[in-house]
């Protein structure tokens, strides 16, 4: 169905649920149930899908007259603007990032149809391919079919469309299925996390392009001080990858309890997690003081007093083959971010290592009853395998999860085995077991999340993990890293 007649044929059965014509929409919603409010709302966002896709077309063709070179002859400067977002953000009364993520949609879509309409018809007379075969630009595609049938949102389809950058020489069939698997987890993803995500495997997929963006991050970090207007003195840090996730951890670490971390801790360390929850400093206040605290205590620093019970420090995973060969990227167990591998090199020189022995979908061994927790060495397969929680539609990463049995110890003689245990934040694991849901799994298979109602949803893996475990292929060796 066209973009139009979907909307033409939304719009009367969204007025129809709304009140039959009432001219009082506030009143028509406010009189109704809780599933008409929730049916109402998903066709709304529809309705509101298609309608992006029309503003997004029609930004990227005003952006065609409005480039630089137009100069003051340009469509959005004779109408008395510097560029097209900005009159897209006027026409739309929409803040200046979303009008400038609606021209690059629209230039995104417009120039994908130019240059794959091109590409196809060349593949077809150079191989005999029909429509239906691959193409070079098919990955470009899978996102433009997304986000014209309403799977994707403009600023889902701008996150994996700008995560995924372009694809090297001979990668595009690896990056058309990452693009597929990218667009099927994106109604259970935040757009941070596709974003996230999308980095993610474009850098496990494009080794040689990673150390190149990694060493031009590195290249452009700084840290410079002044004072405002005021006399305070403010700062401004642009961090490479690793010094950014080593500061992560440690303020995460410190901050964990006022960020939903876990609950299942000592009793020292509850207290301790008490006080912190009540302190009256705000986060950032919080934030500020660590970092005098450790500027002061440097590297003679007591991590329990500085830190709580947990050391703060970036957990690399990096994957290994049979042979004992080393992937040539590693990923942070935190927020799976791609590092390049000589990096993971030098912390196992540091702080050595943790084998830990997987199955092709990245299950690490069991370890049997002997405990009723799960153990440090048994919460890193843990991290490993889930990389955060697993719940649908959450992104917090594995240090802030708890390990939950999906067979519980004393009704069904549960196992302490890894398996047998999920990742979830403390959110939804408490509202597993107080809102009357459960997680099962057949052997290895995938998680089954069941609600309350006796339905279903499967919990489908990280794709960054399901990329590191070898279900995606990398492209062939390049000769030039990609920018």
């Amino acid at each position: 169905m066209k973009t139009l007649d979907a909307i033409a044929a939304l719009i009367p059965t969204l007025a129809g649920r709304i009140g039959g014509g009432a001219s009082d929409v506030q009143a028509a919603i406010e009189g109704l149930s809780d599933a008409g409010a929730v049916a109402v709302l998903r066709e709304a966002g529809e309705v509101a899908r298609l309608i992006e896709q029309v503003q997004g077309l029609c930004a990227g063709v005003i952006a065609r007259p409005s480039t630089r070179d137009a100069r003051h002859s340009g469509l959005a400067q004779s109408r008395g603007h510097r560029s097209a977002a900005s009159l897209v953000q006027e026409l739309g009364g929409m803040t200046k990032g979303e009008a400038a993520r609606q021209v690059r949609v629209g230039e995104a879509l417009l120039g994908d149809e130019r240059d794959g309409a091109g590409v196809d018809a060349d593949a077809e007379a150079r191989d005999g391919a029909t429509p239906e075969e691959p193409t070079v630009q098919n990955w470009r595609h899978v996102l433009r079919d997304g986000l014209r049938s309403g799977t994707l949102t403009s600023a889902q389809f701008d996150a994996i469309r700008r995560g995924l950058g372009d694809a090297p020489d001979g990668a595009d069939d690896a990056w058309a299925h990452a693009a597929t698997r990218l667009v099927e987890e994106a109604s259970r993803r935040t757009v941070e996390d596709l974003a996230a995500s999308a980095r993610t495997i474009r850098d496990l997929l494009d080794p040689d392009g990673a150390e190149h963006r990694f060493t031009a991050r590195y290249e452009r970090r700084s840290f410079r001080t002044w004072f405002d207007s005021d006399g305070a003195r403010r700062a401004s840090i642009a961090f490479d990858d690793e010094g950014g996730a080593f500061v992560d951890s440690i303020f995460a670490a410190a901050l964990r309890p006022r960020r939903g971390g876990p609950r299942f801790v000592d009793a020292d360390e509850s207290a301790r997690a008490t006080d912190l929850v009540s302190d009256s400093r705000t986060n950032d206040q919080l934030s500020y003081d660590l970092l005098l605290d450790l500027l002061r205590a440097g590297a003679l620093a007591d991590p329990e007093a500085v830190f709580g019970t947990r050391q703060a420090g970036v957990r690399l995973v990096r994957t290994v083959d049979g042979n004992g060969v080393p992937a040539p990227v590693a990923m942070t167990e935190d927020g799976l971010s791609a590092l390049p591998g000589a990096v993971g090199e030098r912390r196992i020189c540091e702080a050595g290592s943790v084998p830990v022995t997987v199955d092709s979908c990245g299950n690490p061994l069991d370890v049997g009853r002997e405990s009723r927790l799960f153990t440090p060495r048994q919460r890193i397969g843990l991290a490993i395998r889930d990389g955060g929680c697993r719940w649908t539609g959450c992104d917090r990463p594995a240090s802030y999860c708890e390990a939950h049995h999906i067979d519980e110890w004393a009704r069904d003689s549960g196992r302490t085995d890894i398996d047998r245990g999920i990742l979830l934040r403390g959110f939804h694991h408490m509202q597993l077991h107080h809102g009357g849901w459960r997680i099962t799994r057949h052997r290895t298979d995938e998680f089954v999340l069941h609600d309350r109602g006796g339905g279903q949803t499967v919990l489908l893996p990280r794709l960054p993990l399901r990329c590191a475990w070898g279900d995606v292929d990398p492209p062939p060796k390049r000769f030039r890293p990609a920018a």
